[in-house]
């Protein structure tokens, strides 16, 4: 029994090294093969890099650009096609496609020589779009590199200097806009007050306005009331006048005229002759009766 069971175990442990063997035989094939296409990849991509240094050579930018890109698509690796396809963009004055692909070239390249010239050229790409800030940084990372490219710390200081002036006219600007917004509120604050005083003006206006009224209807009755004074004044003078009342007027040998109302001397005589003679009558009358010796009832007529 023992023995029957030192068999299995037997059989059981070579079947374990033959599936372990089967496994490491299966992984190297696999790595191996995956090294074969790896290199047959690579070395389609350096033939389509060589056609497009071809077409490069030819002004055929379009179908170097189409190999390039096979090229990286052949190998993600190739630092240099990524490099060459930036540097073509940057010729074709298309900094928004180069600085990527140059940025994809320093990260991949193993060789720092590579790498310098992937950043200072990303650096370069970066100035022509005015991103003085990128550039800086750019230039800082090709110097990292390689610390002697005099080129590449020429680049850096105008890239800082450039960078200092934008941020002073950003500041400039910054200021002006303040003030551009001051004057603005200040404005609409000059705006509100004109209205607001130009409301208390309407509102004076309309106050002053009726008092004016008021008083140009009390200045035209007092007009009225002297118009009528006039108009009186003016008939009384267009009424006849009494000559006697006009002295200064009378000839010195005329005699002054009778007052309105009054008797003239003339006639006061004439009625006291009448008197006279009247009472002379009764006086006869009565004389008449004592001589009959009868009475005689006088009375006045006047």
């Amino acid at each position: 029994m023992k023995r029957k069971i030192k068999m299995q175990r037997k059989k059981v442990s070579i079947n374990y090294i033959k599936l372990v063997g089967v496994f490491i035989f299966s992984l190297f094939s696999g790595i191996i093969s995956a090294q074969e296409n790896t290199k047959k990849a690579q070395k389609e991509a350096r033939v389509f890099a060589a056609e497009a240094q071809e077409s490069l050579s030819e002004n055929n930018f379009a179908q170097a650009e189409a190999n390039y890109r096979k090229a990286i698509a052949k190998d993600p690796t190739n630092a240099e096609a990524k490099y060459n396809l930036g540097n073509l963009y940057y010729a074709k004055d298309k900094e928004g496609e180069s600085t990527p692909r140059l940025k994809q070239a320093s990260e991949t390249s193993q060789s720092k020589a590579l790498k310098h010239k992937a950043y200072h050229n990303q650096g370069n790409a970066f100035m022509k779009q005015k991103k003085y800030e990128e550039a800086v940084e750019a230039f800082k990372n090709a110097l990292r590199n390689n610390p002697k490219d005099d080129q590449t710390r020429y680049n850096l200081a105008l890239a800082k200097k450039m960078l200092e002036k934008e941020q002073q006219e950003q500041d400039q600007n910054q200021d002006q806009d303040k003030d551009q917004n001051q004057d603005k509120e200040d404005q609409k604050d000059q705006q509100d007050q004109d209205k607001k005083d130009e409301g208390e003006n309407k509102k004076d206006q309309g106050e002053d306005k009726e008092k004016g009224d008021e008083g140009d209807q009390k200045d035209k009755e007092d007009q009225s009331e002297d118009k009528k004074q006039d108009e009186g004044d003016q008939k009384k003078e267009e009424q006849p006048k009494d000559p006697s009342q006009e002295k200064g007027d009378q000839p010195k040998d005329q005699k002054p005229q009778q007052a309105k109302g009054q008797l003239s001397p003339q006639q006061i005589k004439n009625l006291l002759e009448a008197m006279e003679n009247q009472e002379k009558e009764i006086q006869d009358k009565i004389n008449a009766q004592k001589a009959k010796g009868r009475k005689v009832r006088t009375e006045k007529d006047w």
